[in-house]
């Protein structure tokens, strides 16, 4: 069943005048079906992020619409929780206190916010860790805290924006694995925004690459090899990799937009 959808999506950024903008997303539709893991990569500044803003209700399309449920996206909710490349833990707060802190609005006893911030921090092996300050831990650390903190709201959808790329490369590698099991344990629906194609490899059900900006999807490749059992050096994911980074490649090789941006005029009113 589907449960996110994009509906010929534009998304133009204005200048300070307000009578031309930047094209971002350029006529994007796509639909993501109940606990799929999907992926998306494409060149810097392609709109990935936007879209994921777009899927957050953080932002709203210039054009077009987008679904959850079948119904419009307008503001943030519960429902569709995110989780940043930046961590934003509040540092005067401890590592539970923090996951509680997002629990706040809902109607719940300080025990049931507690037991079900300690359920998320074990799920992200942190339960030893619980009364730490974000500034004794380490980044991999404090990136387990803000996902446990997602995780706290139960939402339908995580919308994953490069977390682990600040990381070092053991580090994420293992982090990968426990978003993995995540998605595993709990059925979640995840998009996962990333720049690394090994990463969507080990990851993704579905990989979405968008183009150069203005973003439109390129291409899509969907793997249903099990999660437990994916090799990159196997023949098919050595094979898959080289597809995907000749696809990226063509994409990159395109106008760079940053030297050569997609400026659309503005009609006054």
């Amino acid at each position: 069943m589907c449960i996110l959808e994009t509906k010929n999506v534009y998304k133009v950024y204005l200048d300070q005048k307000k009578t031309k903008g930047r094209l971002v997303l350029n006529d994007v539709s796509l639909k993501i079906d109940e606990g799929e893991f999907v992926c998306l990569i494409g060149p810097s500044g392609c709109g990935k992020t936007t879209m994921l803003n777009l899927m957050a209700g953080f932002e709203t399309p210039t054009r077009g619409e987008v679904l959850y449920r079948g119904n419009p996206i307008k503001k943030p909710s519960w429902e569709r929780g995110v989780v940043f490349q930046e961590y934003s833990l509040l540092p005067w707060m401890s590592v539970i206190e923090n996951v509680e802190y997002g629990l706040d609005g809902k109607k719940l006893s300080d025990k049931e916010k507690n037991q079900i911030a300690m359920d998320c921090l074990t799920m992200v092996g942190l339960s030893e860790f619980i009364d730490h300050r974000p500034n004794l831990l380490s980044g991999g650390m404090k990136q387990r805290v803000a996902i446990a903190r997602t995780l706290a709201m139960d939402p339908d959808i995580m919308l994953m924006d490069e977390p682990f790329s600040s990381l070092d490369e053991q580090t994420r590698r293992r982090l990968d694995g426990e978003v993995c099991d995540i998605w595993l344990k709990k059925q979640k629906t995840i998009v996962f925004v990333t720049h690394s194609v090994d990463e969507a490899l080990l990851l993704g059900t579905r990989i979405i690459m968008f183009s150069q900006s203005p973003g439109e999807i390129v291409k899509e490749w969907s793997i249903s090899v099990d999660h437990s059992k994916r090799d990159l050096t196997a023949n098919e994911f050595v094979s898959l990799k080289q597809e995907i980074l000749s696809t990226l490649q063509a994409c990159s090789c395109a106008d760079n937009y940053t030297n050569n941006p997609k400026m659309i005029k503005i009609e006054g009113e």
